[in-house]
């Protein structure tokens, strides 16, 4: 029913997970609205579409039972969509999760609609279709430090440049990097969760017309471009739990492991496309 995603990549769950995770839902999941911290900041904001609804709610009750129980936890679905949730969703509602509707932006409704309602509020976007474990919310506001301008992330890959001094073809870069000290060239991917402070990104993020048209498939490419334009750096939040996985859902394209390598020259087009409209040499002078 999963499929298991690390950076090695070991091994594939057992049926003993499924029962831990459906003990840690009934013990944590459904106490999230009196558990909640009102005063945190921290907002975890996702986003679907209809073919991943089925699973949905699994996601969403990883993120309800989280060991770290954020302000909020927001789920944006597009006008369009809203009347096809199942009843598995919406029923969450009654433990804390909100959903609200908003224009269809594809994978960028997980952080742009979120940013134009709340731009104060500390923001994490997940992904709709993976398991996150009790202590990933934790993890990343634990690495979180307000003095310095960082976006963190549990899932980074390292941009490698070549002798011009720009981003060689995607799938030469370092994939899932394990060192965790900042860097202007470590990528955060979406599926490991990452975390966004109140103006790390830069105005501009906002244009819809230009991400639309730049990278209507790369909002990851768009989000760590408009952070980089505001002189941020990009860490990996470290992870002391031995179960520190990312299970994806059966049926799932998101998180399997050979999207990197099926999607790269698609990434290597958006890529090119912001380098012409916005340049590299910022970005090769900080590095």
């Amino acid at each position: 029913m999963l499929k298991r995603l690390r950076a090695d990549a070991r091994l594939f769950p057992t049926a003993g997970f499924f029962l831990k995770f459906q003990a840690n839902w009934l013990l944590n999941g459904r106490r999230f609205a009196a558990r909640r911290q009102a005063d945190s900041g921290v907002v975890v904001s996702l986003t679907s579409y209809p073919p991943r609804f089925p699973t949905l709610h699994l996601t969403l009750m990883s993120l309800l039972a989280q060991s770290y129980a954020p302000a909020r936890i927001v789920l944006w679905i597009a006008h369009q969509d809203m009347d096809k949730l199942p009843a598995s969703v919406t029923d969450l509602t009654r433990h804390g999760l909100e959903i609200k509707a908003c224009d269809d932006l594809r994978s960028y409704k997980k952080l742009i609609p979120q940013l134009q309602s709340d731009p104060r509020s500390i923001i994490v976007t997940a992904d709709d279709d993976v398991h996150y474990w009790r202590h990933w919310l934790q993890e990343l506001v634990d690495a979180y430090e307000p003095e310095r301008k960082e976006v963190i992330a549990h899932r980074v890959h390292r941009i490698r440049l070549g002798a011009d001094g720009l981003p060689l073809p995607y799938n030469e870069w370092e994939h899932s990097i394990r060192e965790y000290g900042a860097d202007a060239l470590h990528f955060p991917t979406g599926i490991g969760g990452v975390l966004y402070a109140p103006g790390v990104l830069d105005a501009q993020v906002l244009e819809q017309d230009e991400f639309m048209r730049l990278c209507p498939r790369g909002d990851d490419i768009w989000f760590w471009w408009m952070a980089r334009r505001n002189g941020a750096r990009f860490r990996r939040a470290p992870s002391v739990n031995r179960d520190s996985y990312f299970h994806c859902w059966d049926g799932s394209q998101a998180c399997a492991l050979w999207e990197d390598n099926l999607t790269g020259s698609y990434n290597d087009t958006q890529i090119a496309a912001m380098i012409g409209r916005y340049g590299f040499a910022e970005e090769r002078k900080v590095a």
